[in-house]
């Protein structure tokens, strides 16, 4: 079965950090790009962060350049956004997608409390 699984959101304050991570099964992660995308209440999906399926090229957000980071973890088929110097307009559903693939986690909460 073909799933990304998406993990480590949670509360935390203003100026904090999180892991996130993107779990892949029945497929390998590195044959996809893949993204990373946010939707706030009452707001549209948003893309956050990509990072790109051989050459590792990554992309941020204007919103979160400086902050967030993406990598990949190819022994544990995952890929790990890092979050820091979290606001809350970071407050969001993120999901992560296997790019072109019609492949969406269920997505992790995360809140940023001022």
């Amino acid at each position: 079965e073909v799933q990304l699984v998406e993990s480590g959101g949670g509360l935390v304050q203003v100026g904090g950090s999180l892991r996130l991570s993107c779990a892949a099964s029945g497929f390998s992660c590195e044959d996809y790009g893949i993204g990373w995308f946010r939707e706030a209440p009452g707001k549209e999906r948003e893309v956050v962060s990509c990072i790109s399926s051989r050459d590792g090229h990554t992309y941020l957000a204007n919103s979160v350049k400086g902050r967030f980071t993406i990598s990949r973890d190819n022994a544990k088929n995952a890929v790990l956004p890092q979050m820091t110097s979290l606001q809350p307009d970071d407050t969001a559903v993120y999901y992560c997608n296997a790019l072109g693939s019609g492949y969406w986690g269920q997505g992790t909460q995360v809140t940023v409390s001022s």
